[in-house]
């Protein structure tokens, strides 16, 4: 038996999808599957119950899910245990992030890091903030870089300040807005034109609501579930919408948007961006070291 298979079991009942987990890891579905399926031959039992179109876990499995975390728990602190008696450290890395601390400032850094230290393997899932605080909370993923903590409290994670972000409105590069050389426009106009969002669970959606008020009074008639699409969607029509300042002067930088001036909203939204994990959550030699690296980096940035 492979620890990896019990590891895999764990997450597949967090996840509650062979299919979305399997589009996580670096196996497909059917090797997924299989590898359950080995499990429930090695014991002779059912472990989920693939009856049912809702993902079902049995009896069995719910028993068999408590040894199985422990197995893997055990075999996580053995390695723990044994990496000092070893020159050579072989370490897997997951973090979960929102787009811009994840498309933006986590890359570069993540790098360098790998780049000292070659036996770290990193997989970013680049996810909205919700999405990336709950792959934190189901043990998912070591980190997360996310820019807002939604409904969550920031006293359950230990966390790090990587950078601070502003919120500014966009609009096509031939849009009626662009009438004054600043594109400086009154709140007021910016209402009359239809507004396209990020989804639930992002971020800069929860910290527009919070800090801006007055955008019940956009037109909002669209909603999209990354940057990217809502840049497309804005730079072909008369749509408006908001955006992070680094990714919106990125695109403006493209030609493909213009970035908006508010009279009497000079600053639209302002928000940090953090790094966190888990409260308290004991690492590894090296997931500890990299939680140092990145707090040095961002002292020295902030």
């Amino acid at each position: 038996m492979y620890i990896e298979y019990l590891r895999n079991f764990v997450k597949l009942v967090n996840y509650k999808s062979f299919s979305e987990l399997a589009r996580d890891l670096p196996i497909s579905q059917s090797t997924l599957s299989h590898q359950i399926s080995q499990l429930e031959k090695d014991f002779g039992v059912v472990l989920i119950n693939r009856s049912t179109k809702k993902f079902e876990i049995t009896e069995a499995g719910i028993i068999f899910l408590d040894h199985a975390q422990k197995i893997v728990d055990l075999f996580d602190a053995c390695v723990k245990a044994l990496s000092k008696f070893s020159d050579i450290n072989y370490e897997d890395i997951v973090i979960s992030a929102s787009t811009t601390p994840g498309s933006y400032i986590l890359p570069g850094e993540i790098a360098e890091y790998r780049d000292k230290n070659p036996n770290i393997k990193f997989k970013i899932k680049i996810n909205n903030s919700r999405e990336s605080i709950e792959n934190i909370v189901k043990n998912l993923a070591d980190f997360a870089g996310i820019g807002s903590f939604l409904n969550y409290r920031k006293e359950e994670f230990d966390y790090i300040k990587i950078g601070e972000d502003q919120l500014k409105f966009i609009c096509s590069p031939i849009h009626k807005l662009l009438k004054d050389a600043d594109n400086l426009v009154n709140f007021t106009e910016l209402v009359k034109f239809p507004f396209v969002w990020r989804e639930k669970g992002s971020g800069m959606r929860s910290a527009f609501k919070e800090q801006f008020p007055d955008y019940k009074k956009l037109k909002i008639k669209l909603e999209m579930d990354d940057n990217d699409s809502i840049i497309s969607a804005v730079s072909d029509s008369n749509y408006i919408s908001i955006m992070s300042e680094i990714i919106a002067n990125k695109a403006e930088k493209a030609g493909l948007v213009r970035t908006l001036e508010i009279n009497d909203h000079p600053i639209v939204v302002r928000r940090d961006l953090h790094f966190i994990k888990p409260k308290g959550k004991e690492l590894s030699k090296l997931k500890e070291d990299f939680w140092e690296y990145i707090k040095k980096k961002a002292k020295n940035r902030v």
